[in-house]
């Protein structure tokens, strides 16, 4: 972001009720829209050692020109060999490593770089949204939907991770290790770094009841946050950075209750109205209401006989949110099947079978991004071997889920927009034999902080006469990355298109 952008940026960090040493570190650089979370692994002063040293070597090597993803991989690269170095040359730092969230504001957009399980949180419109993965088994687990959150926070080893920095050299692109990505930053919304200790006390629901109460002093909510981890327990080393935006309350907070639209009042003259005044206006209103019913029964007989009979107007129905049964392979079309305009369909962590056929103005929400997977239903004679369809809206939403294939369910496309103008953001799609996303006729969608990867078909086609926008998108590792038909408009904001056409 241009650094000019009001943030309001508050931080806190405890060792917690169980552990002697804190071997969390924070970096805040407000001035530049770095914001930093380091959890250190290894024990006591190695900990301690991994921790600080990737604050210091990204806080120093991190350069904000050019391509902002690979600036951000290059310097938690460089903080990881400088760790393995260190730890080879001292034997009493043997085995130190460390897992961080890295978040790059600028020029309107965030930037994650992510190793490990300390997270990544968005905070908008009353809801917590988890941005990062944990790179560790129990992770992994939660996010394919085979545990549940309250399962994953007691799992025995919630602590074991799978992703480090610093336990062996790496090269910036080496797979498997940086998660990045990129999104729109909105003036109302929060981000929320934390370490595990935070995460492993406190469900998302109840990180999001303290933020909700947030009313413009961030410090205040990650004290509370801290605070709250260790009435839970404090288990282990707690953290927290919250960056909130200028226009960002919580939903709870009274500045926000007060702020809402008041009924207007009416102001009392303070001279009284002369007599004369008073009865000179009740005549003239007597003598209106006369000539008014004087009127109507004349002209009502006249335009009486050709009125349209009377119908029961529909009495308006305040949107609502519809939650898709998880235990049912096509609980997503069913939740979609009852749903009107305005509404929003939450989908919980589960496996389910498309095509799922999108609905104008309705929303399409995984309750948690990444663990609410949509497969192609191999027994489908309309729009086989497609998870998602959209024709013809003029508004929609589809957000947070997972399209994959396996060898059971195969996929042609993932997500086919015709004529359509619907938002995808912060999807994942992988094993499309097709195309990833396929853009058809006037469609003119926004696509928008998806990870588009090992598709052996075209990451997104984009077809004749369509204008969609794609902004922070990660397109990697596919048969080609962007195909662009003639005549198509698409506008291409910060995307990392990397690695395609290997196949």
């Amino acid at each position: 972001m241009k650094t000019a952008c009001p943030w309001q940026v508050g931080s806190a960090t405890d060792a917690g009720l169980e552990r002697g040493v804190n071997e969390d570190r924070l970096l805040v650089d407000e001035s530049r829209g770095i914001f930093l979370v380091v959890d250190g692994l290894g024990g006591h002063a190695a900990g301690e050692m991994a921790a600080e040293t990737a604050v210091q070597v990204i806080s120093e090597s991190l350069v904000l020109d050019g391509d902002l993803e690979e600036r951000i991989r290059s310097s938690i690269t460089e903080a990881n060999n400088r760790i393995c170095r260190l730890a080879r040359n001292n034997p009493n730092w043997y085995g130190m490593a460390c897992v961080l969230t890295l978040a790059v504001a600028r020029d309107g957009r965030v930037t994650v770089g992510h190793v490990g399980d300390s997270r990544l949180y968005l905070a908008w419109n009353s809801t917590l949204r988890k941005l990062t993965s944990d790179h560790s088994p129990v992770g992994e687990q939660e996010e394919q939907g085979e545990i549940d959150e309250q399962d994953a926070m007691r799992h025995p080893r919630r602590n074991e991770v799978f992703r480090d920095v610093g336990s062996q050299m790496r090269e910036p692109g080496d797979p498997d290790f940086i998660q990045t990505k990129t999104f729109l930053f909105r003036e109302d919304a929060a981000l929320l770094l934390c370490s595990d200790g935070l995460s492993d006390s406190l469900t998302s629901a109840e990180i999001n009841a303290i933020i909700e109460r947030y009313e413009g002093d961030p410090t205040v909510t990650a004290r509370e946050l801290v605070e709250a981890a260790n009435a839970a327990g404090g288990r282990d080393n707690i953290s927290v950075v919250l960056v909130a935006g200028p226009e960002f309350l919580g939903g709870e907070s009274t500045k926000l209750l007060e702020a809402r639209p008041r009924h207007a009042t009416t102001r009392m003259r303070n001279q009284r109205t002369p007599w004369s005044v008073i009865i000179n206006r009740a005549l003239w209103l007597i003598a209106g209401v006369i000539l008014g019913i004087l009127l109507w029964a004349v002209v009502d007989p006249v335009v009486n006989w050709y009125r349209p009979p009377a119908r029961q107007m529909d009495r308006p129905v305040p949107p609502k949110h519809i939650t898709a049964d998880a235990a049912d392979s096509l609980g997503i079309i069913k939740a979609l099947a009852g749903a009107q305009p305005g509404d929003t369909v939450d989908v919980p962590p589960g496996r389910y079978l498309g095509p799922v056929q999108m609905k104008d103005h309705v929303s399409l929400v995984s309750a948690f991004p990444g663990q609410a997977m949509i497969l192609s239903d191999p027994s489908a004679t309309a729009e086989p071997g497609i998870a998602v369809v959209a024709k013809g809206l003029s508004s929609g939403l589809l957000r947070g889920v997972r399209i994959a294939s396996d060898q059971t369910h195969p996929l042609r496309t993932g997500i086919l927009l015709q004529d359509s103008t619907i938002d995808v953001e912060d999807t994942g799609i992988s094993g499309a034999v097709d195309a990833a996303i396929r853009v058809e006729g006037k469609s003119r969608p926004g696509l928008l902080a998806n990870f588009i990867h090992e598709n052996s078909g075209t990451g997104v086609l984009l077809g004749a006469g369509t204008a969609a926008r794609l902004v922070g998108n990660r397109i990697s590792d596919n048969g080609m990355g962007i195909e662009i038909e003639p005549s198509a408009t698409p506008v291409l904001e910060n995307n990392s298109v990397l690695h395609n056409g290997l196949k």
